[in-house]
């Protein structure tokens, strides 16, 4: 008989850190001004969050306050209004006329005194401190004519850009750029982060992006519902702390990964990941021609001789085998694809990567129809388009994740600056804690690793790929200068682990 097998450690997702699409963010203005605030109280405070955000980076200089057609630029007039009665010298361009605006923005308008021009006047000379309240994160159509010329300016000519909500011409829910989109140095969004702030052009775009309180209750997210959610050591911490005295290796589980012939170093990589994140055992099941390589390399990697998927299945025998990691350098073969469906009638944890995914590009609903057991896949773009290939034309990273997670019954984590994390119930962490250095060979597999060994701790998908990526992350950011590569990766996990587990008072979000 089977024994029972412990219930997963899965997130605890928190409404700090909750990221809205626009209508739930419009959803949340709603229901803010229905329980007593006024509109015009709400961007009085919002003008008052940028202030504060400009004042804490920068001295008192020209400012040029861009303000579109809506209520992001009735938010621009208030920092202009506040702005000048702090002594800065500022002057307004408008797109379109004040006569045109309406609601708040025309009530913010009036009570601006200002010098005010159109987009085509808006001086540039001197170099200005711009704030660039033209678009916010709903805007859904491309930027061109004068804007798009102004913006284009701005970029070229390098000027200090703080931009309210959302860099212009970013999309709030895809992050897609709109024809063309400010580069800001500092973004100060309100309430909650959006979708668009950790895309990858969000991430590229936003500068240093403060999240500001203007009075919004928390309690309005009951309404709301959001399921997406910035990665966050909160929301998984907990789930790495292991002490008693009764721990021993194997109840920190045991990994096994399949080992290739020929990439051999890719097997190696997330073995050690997977045990300097804590996994109690790690074993690489490995074809008879390679197994000298893999047990002369690292000591502590255990070896297990497996020349096809007949001879994988043997391992399924022990129980105490509770997490694979299929796919880093295990070849597109037979051996591979009949491993991942042992596996996967199983029911245990694994780790789907690389070549575990590339095998069933010709099937993939065969190897969807077996997933029923916890699944991460941990895809780059590319491996993502063998099995998903008509999702490719959905514009939204988070879109395409979550579709595949609902059609595969897997985790997806879609690898990238952005890297997504989206389960088959449609909640969805994006982790933006990362560097350029991870761009590097092998460091997919290092994740592959320490996602699979901390799967075999106990956590579920979608807890393993939260916090492997940002532990991946991290570890990058402990290296802390250029010629990063993958063999320096699992050295570096411990560090990682201390700065999740005891975060500094000012800690990079």
């Amino acid at each position: 008989m089977t024994p029972e097998k412990p219930p997963q450690l899965d997130l605890v997702l928190r409404d700090e850190f909750a990221l809205l699409s626009c209508a739930e963010m419009a959803k949340a203005d709603a229901a803010a001004i229905a329980g007593g605030s006024y509109g015009t109280e709400l961007m009085e405070a919002a003008g008052r969050a940028v202030v504060a955000a400009i004042s804490d980076h920068y001295r008192p200089q020209p400012v040029v306050v861009i303000c579109g057609p809506g209520n992001n630029g009735g938010d621009g007039f208030v920092v202009a209004r506040l702005l000048k009665s702090a002594g800065w010298s500022v002057r307004v361009s408008l797109m379109g006329t004040p006569d045109a605006l309406k609601g708040d923005a025309a009530w913010a308008a009036r009570l601006w005194k200002g010098p005010m021009g159109d987009l085509a006047s808006t001086p540039l000379s001197g170099r200005p401190l711009i704030v660039d309240a033209l678009f916010g994160a709903g805007l859904n159509r491309p930027i061109d004519g004068v804007a798009a010329g102004l913006i284009g300016r701005i970029n070229a000519e390098r000027l200090t850009v703080v931009s309210v909500d959302i860099p212009s011409g970013i999309n709030g829910d895809t992050g897609e750029v709109m024809g063309t989109a400010f580069t800001a140095a500092l973004t100060v969004t309100f309430f909650r982060a959006k979708l668009g702030h950790y895309s990858a052009e969000g991430l590229t775009r936003c500068g240093s992006l403060r999240v500001a309180d203007i009075g919004i209750p928390a309690k309005v997210l009951d309404s709301v519902v959001p399921r997406a959610w910035r990665n966050d050591p909160a929301q998984w911490v907990a789930l790495l702390r292991r002490e008693g005295a009764n721990i021993n290796k194997f109840s920190r589980g045991h990994l096994t990964i399949l080992g290739g012939a020929v990439a051999t170093g890719a097997a190696r990589l997330a073995a050690l990941a997977a045990r300097r994140v804590g996994a109690g055992l790690a074993t690489i099941a490995s074809p008879r021609e390679s197994m000298a390589i893999y047990q002369m390399a690292e000591p502590g990697n255990l070896v297990a001789e497996v020349g096809d998927y007949a001879a994988f299945t043997h391992l399924l025998a022990d129980e105490r085998r509770n997490a694979f990691v299929i796919g880093p350098g295990s070849g597109v073969n037979d051996r591979t694809r009949g491993s991942v469906l042992a596996v996967l009638a199983s029911r245990r944890a694994v780790v789907l990567d690389a070549d575990a995914i590339t095998a069933f590009a010709d099937q993939p609903a065969a190897l969807f129809a077996s997933i029923a057991g916890p699944v991460l896949m941990t895809p780059h773009e590319g491996e993502f388009r063998r099995l998903f290939p008509d999702l490719t034309e959905v514009t939204s990273k988070v879109e395409r994740a979550k579709q595949a997670a609902e059609r595969s019954h897997a985790t997806i984590l879609l690898k990238g600056a952005d890297t997504v994390i989206a389960a088959p119930d449609g909640r969805v962490v994006i982790n933006g804690h990362a560097t350029a250095g991870l761009a590097t060979a092998g460091s997919g597999d290092v994740l592959a690793g320490m996602a699979g060994g901390l799967m075999a701790q106990g956590l579920a998908p979608m807890a393993a790929g939260a916090a492997a990526a940002w532990l991946h992350g991290e570890s990058a950011y402990r290296f802390g200068r250029p010629g990063l590569i993958a063999e320096d990766l699992p050295g570096l996990i411990p560090q990682a682990l201390e700065r999740a587990i005891s975060p500094p008072q000012t800690a990079k979000s």
